[in-house]
């Protein structure tokens, strides 16, 4: 059986993974003592709730995303591998464990994501806004990244972790505008365009990532590169400084298919058209994920800072 990738080639079907896609089996020292502080804090990661195919690299080294707020999502997104269902009730006790459990891990740089809380009225704002702040005076060495839901179009909340003052604040857009009603349903694309605006003109660093290889072309890829940088430019700011780009794998036979397996070249040329279209950083390849060498891009975006000053 043959698909065609729209790129004018043809490739083996989906269900083989090719060989560019094998990931490191989890293991070592560095990923038991992170898994040991994980499980003694009660934590949740991203990266077992979502399969990441990075976890064992990532854990090895001693790194990892967060993800607060629980582990049910209130929205089922078509590619997204975290449960979905009625949230338990909100763990006012979270944002110090966290905190602590960063101290212990001293990292350089941490990721925190979180799930949907739409049934929220802020969307959990408040409490990621505690997360920040304790975990910046738990860590004060240790640069805070977080991974934000689009709060509904709740400015206000939004704005309440900007206030907390994270180093960088990242929203996914997922996928082109196109594939939205099949992709991410209960989300708008234009929605998400508005927070990495607001997340610059409030002078802070924005980063965004994409799935490929889920039904989206080439060309809507990098008609995405544009119009972000379009929309999230100011008078008085630049654009979305980050941008991440992996392959879609699908997580179950329940989850949207897989259209095509990108090849390691299309991603070279994804980076080299984002960063010649104004995004600062861009981590392209079949493996990446949003937070995959997030504190390598930390490190880039501050070199190039103080290159420009």
């Amino acid at each position: 059986m043959v698909l065609n990738n729209r790129e004018g080639k043809e490739t083996l079907a989906v269900r083989r993974k090719p060989e560019w896609l094998r990931a490191k089996v989890p293991g070592g020292p560095g990923y038991t003592r992170l898994k040991g502080i994980m499980s003694e804090h009660r934590l949740h990661t991203v990266c077992e709730e979502a399969g990441c195919p990075n976890m064992g690299e990532c854990w090895s080294r001693g790194v990892s995303t967060i993800m607060i707020l629980g582990d049910t999502c209130t929205r089922a997104c078509g590619f997204c591998n975290v449960k979905t269902g009625r949230p338990p009730a909100l763990d006012r006790d979270e944002p110090r464990r966290v905190a602590e459990s960063l101290a212990l891990m001293g990292l350089r740089h941490v990721v925190i994501t979180s799930v949907n809380r739409d049934e929220l009225a802020d969307g959990g704002a408040a409490i990621w806004a505690e997360t920040i702040i304790r975990t910046r005076e738990s860590c004060p060495h240790m640069s805070v990244e977080v991974l934000v839901p689009d709060f509904e179009g709740n400015w206000g909340a939004l704005q309440m972790v900007i206030d907390a003052q994270p180093h960088i604040i990242n929203h996914n857009l997922e996928t082109v505008r196109r594939m939205y009603p099949a992709v991410r349903p209960s989300a708008k694309f234009d929605r998400s365009l508005e927070l990495l605006r607001r997340v610059k003109a409030a002078g802070m660093v924005a980063k965004t990532g994409i799935m490929v290889g889920i039904g989206e072309r080439d060309e809507e890829v990098l008609a995405l590169f544009d119009e972000v940088q379009a929309a999230t430019r100011g008078s008085t700011h630049d654009a979305t400084d980050i941008l991440t780009i992996g392959q879609y794998l699908q997580p179950t036979r329940n989850h949207l298919p897989i259209d095509r397996w990108v090849h390691p070249d299309t991603f070279a040329m994804f980076k080299s058209e984002g960063l010649r279209r104004g995004f600062k950083v861009v981590e392209s390849g079949p493996l990446v994920r949003s937070s995959y060498h997030a504190d390598h891009q930390a490190d880039i975006l501050t070199t190039i800072s103080r290159a420009g000053t």
